[in-house]
């Protein structure tokens, strides 16, 4: 049996980021247990508040762009340009995608990245990055699809709470 859903991506609103925090600590523990199984879900993960959604949204630092589904924001997009030093000011990077695991394979995440492309190169980017969890299957499977190439030699050990995660960075070009 296959579900369809219709959605509409826009940009999000200040009253959107309750749900765009929730939906990033639920998918953010569904991704961690599959990472990382048997390890708790750090604190450290979940830090990002409808505060800091709220300020993200109010300053575009990233822009943030959100899927709907009627009422329910079944995920969300943040892109800006780089944080990376030494990147130069044609490089963007998507700070954070995540879909409602409810949603996956339902093209969502898609919707999102195609918004994300169409803002960054209205920002004048030219390429694009990501940070992902090497072990994140799902999520570096999405990208490589999407046209990401994994960038050698960019692998980096990160903290989360007491865990230690690596990451690697994907990069595009913009077209």
């Amino acid at each position: 049996m296959s579900t369809t859903t219709t959605f509409t991506v826009r940009p999000a609103t200040l009253r959107d980021a309750k749900s765009i925090a929730e939906l990033h600590n639920a998918t953010v523990c569904e991704a961690f247990k599959s990472a990382v199984p048997n390890a708790p879900v750090p604190v450290a993960a979940l830090e990002k508040t409808p505060a800091y959604w709220r300020e993200a949204i109010e300053y575009s630092e990233p822009q943030v762009h959100v899927a709907v589904d009627g009422e329910k924001i079944v995920g969300f997009v943040g892109f800006d340009r780089s944080r990376d030093k030494g990147t130069p000011q044609t490089m963007g990077e998507l700070w954070a995608i995540y879909v409602a695991p409810d949603h996956w394979g339902q093209g969502v995440g898609l919707a999102l990245w195609d918004a994300a492309r169409e803002g960054l190169q209205e920002e004048g980017c030219t390429h694009v990055t990501i940070w992902i969890a090497l072990s994140n299957d799902r999520a570096l499977r999405f990208h490589e699809l999407a046209g990401f190439k994994r960038e050698p030699n960019s692998a980096k050990t990160v903290p989360v709470g007491t865990v230690r995660v690596e990451e690697i960075r994907l990069k595009r070009v913009l077209s």
